[in-house]
């Protein structure tokens, strides 16, 4: 009963943001129409276009290191095509439909099971690469943010002035961890389930990779702004970071609607029109999001195709 309140209270507060982050957008918005929007969007150059599909594809190739690292935390092995294939689906599933747990881990479940991996195994892959998501969200985030602070907008009504403090306690958590790893060799058991720290050298390469996605996926992002952006791209990270951070902590699909908001809100000003931000921002969602799902759906049918025609050839067989 209390997780159903709890998941319950999650969507209810998910939906809340959603409404909020879309009249915010609309009253951004209110002196453009669509039109503005659309121009905006078919004034990116090819170029930067080609730019953004590239770094994506760079993106998704650096994701199947979240699975190979957890099949090397839990000692077990499996070929990397077959982890590389159950990644790219999962992380494209999960990015843009969002639930991460639930989409994402279904996905896992269904190929990995299918290979012979145990449900313990694969929850464990599951949970490890998460936790690994949100190392890298903290490491590059807590950098940015205590090295080039950004002013928090007025409009946030946040106690403190700039991101610093968040930075601060980003960096905190890094350094627990990395703690950790050195220090506790034995298994934790939190409310009947054990955990075992990481190794120092697979903690690291946890930081390094998942740094390394959120890096990419904000030079994704970069090249699609307007062109009289004055950011460079240390700046522009820092915006991204905290745009993401506040999408992923709504539970709202793709954080759709609160990181559109939050960018709007450092991006647009008297030189930057917000309808030239939200074209580069939908150009951003089309080739990030919604280009790994298209490609994802159509590897998803393949699969499900050839694995159904492998179990009837296998039933005639036996009659």
């Amino acid at each position: 009963m209390l997780k159903k309140l709890r998941l319950n209270f999650s969507s209810l507060f998910g939906l809340l943001l959603l409404v909020l982050s879309l009249w915010a957008i609309a009253s951004q918005l209110h002196q453009y129409n669509y039109r503005d929007i659309l121009n905006s969007l078919a004034a990116i150059p090819k170029s930067r276009l080609s730019w953004a599909i590239w770094l994506t594809a760079l993106a998704y190739l650096v994701m199947i290191g979240y699975d190979i690292l957890g099949f090397s935390y839990i000692n077990r092995s499996l070929s990397w095509n077959k982890i590389a294939l159950t990644n790219f689906i999962s992380s494209a599933f999960s990015n843009t439909i969002g639930f991460a747990l639930l989409t994402g881990s279904a996905i896992r479940y269904r190929f990995y099971s299918n290979w012979g991996v145990s449900a313990v195994a694969i929850a464990q892959v599951i949970a490890f690469a998460n936790f690994t998501f949100w190392l890298g969200m903290f490491a590059v985030a807590g950098l940015i943010f205590v090295i080039n602070p950004l002013t928090i907008p007025t409009q946030v009504h946040l106690p403190f002035a700039t991101v610093r403090p968040i930075g601060v306690i980003f960096l905190l958590l890094i350094a627990i961890y990395l703690l950790g790893s050195i220090l506790i060799k034995q298994p934790l058991t939190i409310r009947d389930q054990v955990f075992r720290f990481p190794s120092l050298p697979i903690s690291l390469a946890q930081i390094a990779i998942s740094s390394l996605d959120w890096i990419l996926a904000a030079a994704v992002l970069y090249p699609l702004l307007p062109s009289n952006t004055p950011l460079s791209y240390l700046d522009f990270l820092g915006i991204y970071l905290l745009g993401m951070f506040a999408g992923v902590v709504s539970n709202i699909p793709g954080g759709l609607g609160v990181f559109e908001t939050v960018m709007l809100l450092f991006l647009s000003d008297d030189k930057i029109s917000a309808a030239a931000v939200l074209g580069s921002l939908l150009a951003y969602r089309g080739i990030y999001y919604f280009l790994p799902l298209l490609l994802a759906a159509c590897l998803l049918g393949i699969y499900e195709i050839r694995f159904r025609a492998a179990r009837l050839k296998n039933i005639n067989k036996r009659y």
